[in-house]
């Protein structure tokens, strides 16, 4: 699969690329709905042997036209969006950058240079799909703007359950913890990468040593709590128990916020090393203790349980 980052306005030369079908939008989380619109483009690029493209935008448009008051809270980083792509079949991915330049766009403009100037020949899009200034060019009108130069076909909302599937709804079921129906609409398990970094090292003292992590902040993790997780890391994969929060019963003052794995089985250093967190199931909230004996007992049954789920 080819990657082409762009930026508007982009030097390609139309006559030098190859007709394409392409499917274009955010994308965030690839989830079941997004999957629809991509797979439908791959299928006419391989009915007309044309080849099939995938157009999409960094930083969120949403976070750049809030300036800066919203977060990304993205489900995946772009460097598994990118495999991800990839496994799914698609030749070529148009990463085009988001700002301010652009948003101001008419949507005759955005067409010219971005659709016809990448010798788009057939254009798949969600029917939510919105391009040029304000949004003022979508899949209803966009006939206004093709003059010919291009099909295009829209893909009718998906739902399940009777509700629209769609990123948001994603987070919203993690910050409702719940990892299973998460995971079920993005059709993959939902992970977070991150580096083994030093910690206070205060888990080891009562029996529990656990690894912190650094990861990067414009992802999006689940609410607060304690969860049951696979991590994997040099080719190997372990059960682990992660507490995600503040850990208010050794805090005091100022909290900071903290993503800390506990690994069953294992006790080896790993510090500088990156390891990947699948999360399977929320086990509870995250609570302060009386003391220690308190703590120590609810981990140790938290063990327990995720011990006879899933390692029995």
């Amino acid at each position: 699969m080819e990657l082409i980052n762009l930026t508007y306005p982009h030097q390609l030369e139309k006559d030098t690329l190859k007709e394409t079908v392409a499917a274009i939008g955010l994308f965030d989380g690839i989830h079941e709905g997004h999957q629809k619109v991509i797979q439908r483009a791959i299928e006419e690029a391989k009915k007309t042997h044309k080849q099939s493209a995938v157009i999409t935008f960094h930083p969120n448009p949403a976070v750049v036209l809030s300036k800066g008051k919203k977060r990304a809270d993205y489900l995946l980083p772009l460097e598994k969006k990118y495999a991800i792509l990839e496994k799914m079949g698609v030749d070529r991915v148009y990463n085009i950058t988001f700002n301010d330049e652009l948003s101001q766009l008419s949507p005759q403009l955005f067409i010219d240079h971005f659709i016809k100037g990448l010798h788009i020949v057939h254009l798949v899009a969600g029917f939510d799909y919105s391009f040029g200034h304000k949004g003022a060019g979508n899949m209803k009108n966009i006939g206004n703007y093709c003059h010919d130069a291009f099909t295009y076909e829209v893909i009718d909302k998906y739902t399940d359950q009777d509700e629209k599937v769609s990123s948001t709804r994603i987070r919203q079921l993690l910050d409702e913890g719940n990892i299973e129906e998460a995971t079920r609409l993005l059709t993959r398990p939902f992970t977070t990468i991150g580096q083994v970094i030093q910690g206070d090292q205060r888990g080891r003292t009562i029996g529990f040593p656990t690894a912190n992590l650094s990861y990067d902040k414009e992802l999006k993790l689940p609410s607060r709590g304690v969860y049951a997780v696979k991590v994997y890391m040099d080719d190997q994969s372990f059960t682990g128990i992660t507490n995600l929060g503040y850990v208010p019963t050794f805090k005091t003052g100022e909290l900071e916020f903290s993503l800390e794995v506990y690994i069953l089985d294992f006790n080896q250093d790993i510090y500088g090393k990156t390891v990947e967190i699948e999360w399977l199931e929320k086990i509870r909230d995250e609570k302060k203790f009386d003391g220690i004996d308190a703590l120590v007992a609810q981990l140790k049954a938290d063990e327990i349980a995720v011990r006879e789920k899933y390692l029995s």
